[in-house]
């Protein structure tokens, strides 16, 4: 790999900091932040409808389809700080589903993004919207920011919760209410 324009930046910083990025501990530091950098920040390369679109199904299925509990971590776009947490999907099909695996994966494509819970949350699920066209969408994210944990309020317990419905999930109580009862029950352990 050629040298990263990142590594550069990092070794300023450091110094800044008041530090001497040519002692023993610092030497690689410049040059291993760049690269995690570029890991944490990956979906930017990445467009989330060909992630959708390479396993759509036209199927008579019209239940209720949810993926819960998916986990993901990402960088607040504030302070680039970690947040991390879990997100529910659920979505009501309209002729068409995707393969469960595709929502993860979309999940995970938006959070390598610098990010806010809000847009991550949304941004999940107007793809799903738009590629899907289903009777509806729910999306709920539940996360812990390490940037509330170890700067300006300090709160070590609080967690954030984000959430966006469209179609039924907006427009039906019932249907709300079923997916957040779904959402609600406890991980099987399937052992």
């Amino acid at each position: 790999m050629s040298h990263d324009p990142l590594s550069p930046l990092v070794e300023s910083m450091l110094k800044e900091l008041g530090e001497d990025p040519g002692r023993d501990g610092l030497v690689r530091t410049p040059k291993r932040v760049a690269q995690a950098m570029r890991f944490f920040t990956e979906g930017y390369q990445a467009d989330p409808v060909e992630i959708l679109n390479d396993a759509l199904f036209d199927v008579t299925y019209d239940e209720m389809v949810i993926v819960k509990d998916i986990e993901f971590y990402s960088l607040c776009e504030h302070h680039m700080l970690p947040f991390f947490g879990r997100i529910h999907v659920a979505y009501v099909p309209n002729g068409k589903v995707v393969g469960l695996s595709k929502i993860p994966r979309l999940v995970g494509m938006f959070s390598r993004r610098l990010q806010v819970q809000e847009r991550l949350t949304t941004e999940i699920a107007e793809t799903l919207e738009q590629v899907l066209e289903p009777r509806g969408v729910a999306v709920v994210g539940e996360a812990i920011h390490l940037c509330m944990m170890m700067r300006g309020v300090e709160q070590q317990s609080a967690s954030a919760v984000t959430s966006s419905m469209r179609g039924a999930f907006k427009s039906d109580s019932k249907t709300r209410s079923e997916f957040m009862d779904l959402i609600r029950h406890q991980r099987p352990s399937f052992a």
